[in-house]
């Protein structure tokens, strides 16, 4: 989007929700006298120009053409429609706004729109509306990355985290970090214009707050980490021998029948795939082909392609059966795993199946025991392993506990505390990044250097720290936020 092409203030419409059948559609306008243009469709047209803000105004949307007499407007109705009035500067834009809610069909939510863009309305360019929020001081850069965040969340634990961006959590406390800053750069100037020698030397100064700003940016760039994986997600690969129940418990994971599940052995020929939550972690969950020598060409190919996945894996989750001899294991594709493995030994139910309960519990014990001595003997061949954990893909006992080591292994042991200020985007962390680096030098020069250098790069540190929150901002990062949006937020 160009966001230096069009007037800030011209009349823009868009659809707001899906162009597919539904029950209801939104199609906003924001702009200079958005209402009063509207209203030359609307079938009450004094009722709506003379709506208060945060009001609902009832009516009919009608042709464009329909002028004249009430007959004429009556014979040109396209819906019947509710209009949310907003008047600015209360407003999404900051601007004079309305939403128009009609019936979801395609091609009701197509007229009113074309009606529309007929009567002088422009259609809007993507993330137009949140840019215009945000040059009119309804919002800040943080916030306005967080609506997308929040718009292409794929966990209820990741839209949480982008509604506290969006809540102003991110911003609160750069702001926090800037004015202890500023308090440094008045400590400094006082140094300047009143020095106790002659010589002042940059480390003359209390730099107490300097070095709890420099913590502080610390902890917001390490949350990056975390916070990605929350946005983007992570790929998991089921892999191991035909048999060992991938299927089922990919279908387990995913809580569906999406996987065939069959004991004929090459039953899965091919991968197939579904986001999952681990926890509140987005997952991109690969249900492989069993790992066998085979003559069936197609067969070979997904054997093929189940180790060019893992090649590309964030983690994998081997799976063997408990109930098979050991050398049923794939030590050499384990030995060849760069990438993190849990080693699932699934079919734990069938171990003291038919056994009376106490015997059960010791049978289970006894293969447990044993499997776990055949791991420990064999680390050094398995680079990769991570954790083992003991399912029954068939039940569904001990996917929580594969779940929690899933999610212990992808972050690593990263803090992720819902309250907890973090950063949403590249963007963000290379400006934190940036800050530091100057607030580091800052805090590392002695005598010898003047306390103007200190100022320097302090200043450099704000005027990164403004960038982060839209205080200072250049075109084409705005280009770079707002383009990526929908047309019509």
């Amino acid at each position: 989007m160009d966001n230096t092409g069009y007037t800030p203030e011209e009349p823009i419409a868009a659809v707001a929700t899906a162009l597919a059948p539904s029950a209801l559609g939104i199609i906003r306008v924001s702009g200079k006298n958005s209402i009063q243009l509207l209203s030359k469709i609307f079938s009450r047209p004094k009722a709506l120009n003379e709506a208060a803000g945060n009001t609902i105004v009832y009516g009919w949307i009608v042709e464009p053409s329909a002028e004249g007499s009430q007959d004429q407007k009556l014979a040109a109705r396209i819906d019947e429609v509710l209009v949310s009035v907003f008047r600015a500067p209360k407003s999404f834009t900051g601007e004079e706004m309305a939403e128009i809610s009609c019936h979801g069909g395609t091609a009701v939510v197509t007229k009113i729109f074309n009606a529309l863009l007929q009567i002088g309305f422009r259609q809007a360019e993507r993330g137009e509306f949140t840019f215009r929020a945000f040059i009119n001081g309804k919002t800040d850069l943080t916030k306005a990355e967080a609506v997308r965040e929040i718009i292409d969340s794929r966990t209820n634990a990741s839209s949480q985290k982008a509604a506290g961006r969006l809540a102003g959590n991110l911003s609160a406390k750069i702001i926090e970090i800037q004015k202890s800053l500023v308090d440094t750069l008045a400590q400094i100037e006082v140094e300047i214009e009143y020095p106790e020698d002659e010589e002042t030397i940059a480390d003359s100064y209390d730099q107490r707050k300097l070095l709890d700003a420099i913590s502080q940016l610390e902890t917001l760039a390490s949350t990056w980490k975390s916070e990605k994986l929350y946005q983007e997600g992570a790929r998991v690969v089921l892999c191991g021998k035909t048999n060992s129940g991938k299927s089922s418990l990919f279908n387990s994971l995913l809580k569906e029948e999406r996987a065939i599940v069959s004991d004929i052995e090459g039953t899965t020929r091919d991968w197939i795939e579904s986001w999952i939550s681990l926890d509140g972690i987005p997952a991109r969950l690969f249900d492989t082909a069993g790992l066998r020598k085979t003559d069936d060409e197609i067969e070979a190919r997904g054997v093929e392609s189940a180790k060019e996945l893992s090649d590309e894996a964030d983690l994998l989750f081997y799976l063997a059966d408990i109930t098979l001899p050991k050398d049923k294991i794939d030590l050499d594709f384990l030995a060849e795993r760069k990438e993190p493995v849990i080693f699932v030994w699934n079919k734990i139910d069938k171990i003291a199946a038919g056994q009376e309960s106490s015997q059960a519990l010791n049978t289970a014990a006894s293969a447990k025991e044993e499997a776990q001595k055949f791991l420990d003997a064999r680390k050094e061949k398995i680079p990769g392993l991570a954790a083992q954990v003991f399912v029954s893909a068939k039940d569904g006992s001990g996917v929580k506990d594969l779940v929690a080591a899933a999610k212990s292994i992808l972050l690593k042991g990263e803090k992720t505390e819902r309250g907890q200020a973090g950063l949403g985007s590249e963007r963000q962390k290379r400006l934190v990044e940036q800050a530091l680096e100057s607030l580091r030098h800052a805090a590392s020069l002695q005598k010898g250097y003047s306390l103007d250098a200190a100022v320097q790069d302090i200043e450099d540190a704000l005027d990164f720290l403004g960038e982060l929150i839209g205080k200072v901002t250049a075109d084409d990062i705005l280009e770079s936020v707002f383009s990526h949006f929908c047309v019509g937020k």
